[in-house]
């Protein structure tokens, strides 16, 4: 098991002594100092979606109090348990945003790679996992935002135009908006765009991207940053800009303040 750090290992065995209440459980290999152990959590399951004829593997978790959620969309080649996007959900989380984490492809369809970048089935996934995600316990009534990275960004402003689903914000992380295509004009949620200052072709993509949609779009470039974001400081950046963008957009002052999806 890894962790992202004390507070994540926490976390994590808070979960565990919740799932093992009624047993005697023994706690080995602390570090030293400890880590912090609390249970702010609602639920933090793992999980099994209904898309289409297949049924796709993710973790739900929804803090206390949600103010709203988060379905995360990958790129190719990466998953639920990319480093990166479990750093940004556990910002998520800390301000009261529940996170989905699932893969968009089943274990099969990742060897073969034939709907890597297939967005129209990407986005399908997407809608389908979002209309099972509405009906669970403690999201009715929630508002629902897309983060999607790599092309997984390209599948969640898709998605984000299908009338079976209300999405009231979108962030892509080093993500390919363009691959929206012809939906991008379509797209009315506020949409934030996030790339590195040193990721030159991404950040053509997603001006081109912004100049296609007519929706309420920032393009925010994080200075001194590459692709992923490893650069000391540039994804905590990263999930600070997600964090404030959805508590802006799916928070309570912002259900207050629009009537529709997307409306600006």
């Amino acid at each position: 098991m890894v962790f992202l750090d004390r507070g994540d290992a926490g976390r994590q065995l808070a979960v565990r002594l919740r799932q093992s209440r009624d047993a005697d459980t023994v706690v080995l290999g602390l570090p030293r100092g400890g880590v912090p152990v609390d249970d702010p959590l609602l639920s933090d399951d793992e999980v099994r979606a209904a898309a289409g004829k297949v049924e796709l593997a993710g973790n739900l978790t929804i803090p206390e109090q949600p103010i709203g959620m988060v379905v995360f969309a990958h790129g190719s080649g990466s998953s639920r348990y990319s480093p990166r996007n479990r750093y940004v959900a556990s910002v998520l989380n800390r301000a009261g945003l529940g996170t989905l984490m699932f893969d968009l492809l089943t274990a099969e369809e990742e060897i073969h790679r034939a709907g890597v970048f297939d967005i129209d089935l990407l986005a399908r996934r997407l809608v389908d996992v979002t209309k099972w995600l509405v009906r669970q316990e403690h999201v009715p009534g929630l508002r629902i935002g897309y983060f999607g990275a790599g092309t997984g960004a390209g599948a969640a402003l898709s998605a984000a135009t299908d009338p079976r689903v209300e999405i009231h914000a979108v962030v892509s992380r080093g993500g390919r908006p363009d691959l929206a295509g012809d939906r991008l004009g379509e797209v009315r949620a506020p949409t934030l765009l996030i790339v590195g200052g040193h990721d030159t072709v991404m950040l053509e993509l997603n001006q081109f991207a912004q100049a296609a949609m007519s929706c309420e779009t920032v393009l925010a470039v994080v200075p001194g940053a590459t692709h992923l974001f490893v650069e000391p400081g540039a994804l905590e950046k990263v999930a600070d800009l997600a964090r404030d963008w959805f508590v802006a957009q799916l928070g309570p002052v912002a259900a207050e303040d629009r009537s529709e999806p997307g409306k600006v």
